[in-house]
């Protein structure tokens, strides 16, 4: 397959960081890659080199940030020699490859949820993508409709369902004016808990729990966009531990 022109499409959710979207290399160095890297979207691509290093073609964009927060996100690639269009989530973003190539020059096949072990140096340690995709299109073909009705050949589908498993997870939205309170556990010296959250604002509280016996208390909260600890204990020379993050 060699193309001036490629316009890729597609949705997808998931709760993982990382994990491959799409992939498809060539035997003269080209290559496409998007990817989830650090829960944001990072498209690799290269339309050719040449073996004196003049001429280098290796381009990397990233672009988004979290993710990995199980909503539908939408991609759209839009490309047309070196000028390419990356649009997440409808913000665009231009730029052009490096190099001097116009033509991506690929193999008979491209991948999509992961990338199959080449033995070349792009091919390793990279995850799978693990979630949902739909609506995925390659250049005017639909390929999620074409797997489905098993008109891709050839093909190696592994361990495909035609649907979207949801998480077990009940979230719950706090207001400026709400909150939840849940009864301690008494005569315990241990203090453990974990959640996730989400929100826009630069500053809140997210946790307050006093000690037993008026031995102190721990706060969690948002400061400026960072999360801080304050930890105050009584009747302890260093009464006050602060950690911000």
């Amino acid at each position: 397959m060699k193309t001036l022109k490629d316009v890729i499409s597609l949705k997808f959710k998931t709760s993982e960081s990382e994990g491959v979207i799409f992939h498809g290399e060539g035997q003269q160095g080209d290559y496409i890659t998007l990817e989830l890297k650090k829960a944001k979207l990072v498209l690799n691509l290269n339309l050719g080199s040449n073996q004196l290093g003049s001429i280098y073609g290796h381009t990397s964009v990233m672009t988004g940030s979290l993710l990995d927060d199980h909503h539908w996100h939408s991609i759209i690639i839009e490309r047309h020699g070196r000028n390419i269009n990356l649009t997440l989530d409808r913000h665009m973003q231009h730029f052009r490859t490096n190099g001097e190539f116009d033509y991506l020059d690929l193999d008979y096949e491209i991948t999509f949820g992961g990338m199959p072990f080449s033995g070349k140096p792009s091919s390793n340690s990279r995850k799978n993508f693990k979630g949902c995709m739909e609506s995925i299109n390659y250049n005017g073909n639909n390929i999620t409709d074409l797997a489905k009705r098993k008109k891709l050949e050839p093909s190696n589908v592994g361990n495909l369902s035609f649907s979207c498993v949801e998480p077990h997870t009940v979230p719950v939205f706090f207001n400026a004016t709400s909150y939840l309170e849940v009864p301690g556990r008494p005569r315990q010296d241990l203090f453990s808990v974990s959640f996730l959250f989400r929100t826009w604002n630069p500053s809140g509280l997210l946790i307050f729990s006093s000690f037993a016996d008026d031995l102190g208390n721990v706060e969690i909260g948002i400061n400026e966009g960072k999360v801080s600890v304050h930890i105050n204990v009584t009747k302890v020379k260093k009464n006050r531990i602060d950690i911000s993050s």
